[in-house]
């Protein structure tokens, strides 16, 4: 790829990296996009073919791009929520809170189901140029497995959850990321327990000591990108937020580029 072809990958990359060309959007044609960019029809296909071969585009009939992942489902309507008549409390904890809520599904008679409150945590994925991720290899006490696990912990009241990646980061691993990307909230056991998880990706960091919170720490390392797949058929891979963190980043590398840190 020479020099004009380069810059016009980096510019269409950098376009759908900023949110200009969002998920589902379809690119100008090609031939305002090479007015557009200052470059041959020839040349400008070539850049288009390579962020195809890359999942940052997908091709939709001839010579007609859209930008990857969009969504073509749409919401269902009409739908009846449960009706929730009231809560009450069984146990109440630091860590832990159980209730009984008394809930009516529609068109099903009301009943009591238990309902466990835990924490709101953050969980981040550091990244560094040679496409490896920041991991601990921890001894969990309830499964009683050892196993690999991505940095994070409780956000505390009053805190954004971005501040907690970036202190829990360095407080378990001695490693403070340059920035972290919020990618996603889930709840982990949606049917019975309220914890939202926030999953954060972080690119490049920076050794400024060693780990401070000794209960959470556990051996430290730069794991290989390209190992996670193994790791995770051996089953070492622990906790959800690991799991989701970690799936979402093979699952974007063909977009994004090869190399996470920038």
């Amino acid at each position: 790829m020479g020099p004009k072809t380069a810059r016009v990958y980096e510019t269409i990359h950098a376009r759908i990296a900023s949110g200009e060309y969002v998920p589902g959007d379809k690119l100008p044609s090609e031939r305002t996009l090479a007015e557009d960019l200052d470059i041959g029809r020839t040349a400008l296909r070539q850049v288009l073919a390579r962020l195809v071969s890359e999942g940052a585009l997908e091709v939709r009939g001839r010579s007609s791009y859209r930008v990857a992942g969009g969504v073509s489902v749409e919401t269902p309507v009409g739908l009846e929520p449960w009706q929730i008549h009231g809560e009450r409390d069984l146990y109440d904890s630091r860590w832990v809170k159980l209730q009984l809520w008394d809930v009516e599904p529609p068109g099903v008679e009301r009943f009591e189901h238990h309902v466990v409150k835990l924490h709101h945590v953050a969980i981040v994925a550091v990244l560094d140029d040679q496409d490896r991720v920041l991991m601990l290899w921890r001894y969990r006490f309830v499964p009683q497995q050892w196993g690999w696990e991505l940095p994070g912990g409780i956000v505390d009241k009053g805190e954004e959850a971005a501040d907690t990646a970036l202190r829990e980061v360095e407080e378990e691993t001695g490693w403070r990321p340059d920035s972290v990307e919020h990618i996603v909230t889930y709840q982990p056991m949606v049917g019975m327990v309220d914890s939202p998880h926030e999953i954060f990706v972080g690119r490049g960091a920076q050794k400024v000591g060693e780990p401070t919170d000794l209960e959470e720490a556990g051996h430290v390392e730069w794991v290989p990108l390209s190992d996670i797949p193994g790791l995770m058929a051996r089953g070492e891979l622990m906790g959800s937020g690991t799991l989701v963190a970690l799936l979402h980043i093979l699952a974007t590398r063909g977009r994004q580029g090869t190399t996470f840190a920038r």
